[in-house]
């Protein structure tokens, strides 16, 4: 079992071997971008590299981002305490690309940490694409080896990201582990997605056009690379935990809130005050 803090130390570590300037996480207050009440995904403090406004330090980046989302475009409020997976504050894994490697880069990059370097079973795995981006779907296979059913196309937004109305954006594919048949829902694209099986570890942003306010987009001159990766979620995963809330972290957390109140059940009260803490 790796503890949650030298996960993300091997994440970053993994990157710096492969060129990427480790960038610490910047504050939760945004100092970028007054639409932002908190900073929500490791991108935010990017955003300016991303429009061409700022000169990146190095065209390759990774960071641990702290981040919030309790409100706005990713409110997930009401599930804190409820599910396996649901934070207010959480640390977002990510690896950037300013106008330098591409998909080919991005997928190579996941997989190998994945399987090489965290040691996930291929055969837990599986990933969702666009449903336009044949390429993206093309690489999964030469790089991965993935089998066609293993990579899941999908025609919502859900694999589209944009930063905004206007702006950026592009396809994306997430990455998904399977928990296992013991616990219920189905694979991504299913009637029940929803369920705590499967679920999404990882998303590679492949930002290639620029929206207008027309509705038309445009290619970008540089296409980069943005992926998030939940550090609560990987660390699951590789703790051989279905639920974040049982990850070393948290355990440690909820073991003090439950001392403190003269024992309780693991209900969603401490798993709320931890997430909290």
């Amino acid at each position: 079992m790796q503890s949650l803090n030298e996960i993300r130390s091997a994440f970053l570590g993994y990157f710096e071997k492969n060129d990427h300037l480790i960038i610490p996480s910047a504050p939760l207050v945004p100092q970028n971008d007054p639409t932002l009440l908190f900073v929500n995904a490791g991108m935010v403090p990017f955003k300016n590299y991303f429009t061409g406004a700022e000169t990146p330090p190095s065209p390759r980046a990774a960071s641990s981002q702290k981040s919030v989302r309790a409100g706005g475009k990713h409110n997930d409020l009401d599930n804190v305490g409820y599910t396996a997976r649901h934070h207010t504050f959480f640390e977002m894994l990510g690896n950037f690309s300013f106008g330098d490697y591409f998909k080919a880069g991005a997928i190579e990059h996941a997989w190998t940490l994945l399987t090489k370097e965290f040691k996930i079973p291929a055969e837990k795995l599986c990933v969702t694409v666009y449903h336009t981006d044949d390429e993206a779907a093309e690489l999964w296979k030469k790089i991965a080896g993935l089998p066609d059913e293993k990579i899941i196309r999908i025609a919502t937004n859900d694999n589209f990201w944009s930063m905004g109305d206007t702006g950026p954006c592009g396809p994306c594919s997430e990455i998904f582990y399977d928990h296992g048949p013991h616990i219920a829902g189905g694979p991504p694209g299913s009637p029940d997605e929803d369920g705590d099986r499967f679920v999404e570890i990882w998303n590679l942003v492949f930002m290639q056009f620029e929206q207008f306010a027309d509705g038309t987009r445009r290619d970008l001159p540089k296409p980069q690379i943005d992926t998030g990766m939940g550090l609560e979620r990987i660390a699951a995963v590789l703790q051989g935990v279905h639920d974040n809330y049982d990850i070393d972290l948290f355990r440690t957390l909820i073991a003090a809130s439950k001392e403190l109140v003269g024992g309780g059940s693991n209900g969603p009260s401490h798993r709320v005050i931890a997430d909290h803490l």
